[in-house]
């Protein structure tokens, strides 16, 4: 059912509160009616500039496109597979827009072995050993409400350099373990600066501004 149609649900004279129950009009607050109206009037305002807003980046990330396949077609290039990120600036440097790509990493269950392996080093090592090291290693695997890990303290634990068999193998089956579940296209928009000298955001974030 739709919005419109609900409202057609209630009869003349009545309005339908948060509970769904019917409210005859002149039993509700001048104050209560002020209120539906200010939020509803803006809420759906910002509907339509959040439909609009969608629709523009739609725009924009296809014309950035069009524009990358014209630019590399003058070397008889055609871009093919995953779109990587780009930069481009105007010819005279006052605006800038960057078209990012971003990865959604998961683990498969090869996570579960490393996890294992990690768990035996960390007991195998003495107590003279790093402890900020154990700490790292011993948080990096938990998980949030929803039970998922975070990818980037799984991925820090590969940069550590531990000379240790067993360790390596863990970090082996974390490599191994690491799928792209997704690819986020992502476009910003820059104005310079002309005195710092340095691009600044073009916010199309309501709060920011």
């Amino acid at each position: 059912m739709t919005v419109s149609e609900q409202k057609e649900t209630v009869p003349a004279g009545y309005w339908k509160d948060a509970n769904g129950s019917l409210v005859p009009v002149g039993k509700i607050k001048e104050i209560d009616k002020l209120r539906h109206q200010c939020v509803t009037g803006l809420a759906e305002a910002a509907k339509k500039a959040s439909a609009d807003l969608l629709s523009f980046k739609l725009c924009a990330m296809q014309e950035v496109q069009a524009f990358i396949d014209t630019s590399l077609a003058t070397y008889d290039v055609r871009q093919g597979g995953k779109k990587g990120n780009v930069s481009l600036v105007s010819f005279d440097g006052r605006y800038k827009i960057t078209r990012t790509m971003q990865d959604t990493i998961v683990f498969d269950e090869r996570l579960q072995a490393a996890k294992a392996l990690v768990d035996e080093c960390v007991k195998a090592w003495s107590k003279g050993s790093n402890d900020n090291i154990k700490v790292l290693v011993n948080n990096a695997f938990q998980v949030d409400k929803a039970g998922a890990v975070n990818v980037g303290r799984i991925l820090n634990l590969r940069t550590l350099e531990i000379a240790d068999e067993k360790w390596q193998r863990a970090m082996k089956a974390i490599g191994d373990s690491m799928k792209v579940h997704s690819t986020k296209p992502y476009i910003r928009f820059y104005e310079l600066d002309e005195q710092a000298g340095d691009y600044v955001p073009i916010s199309l974030d309501v709060a920011a501004l």
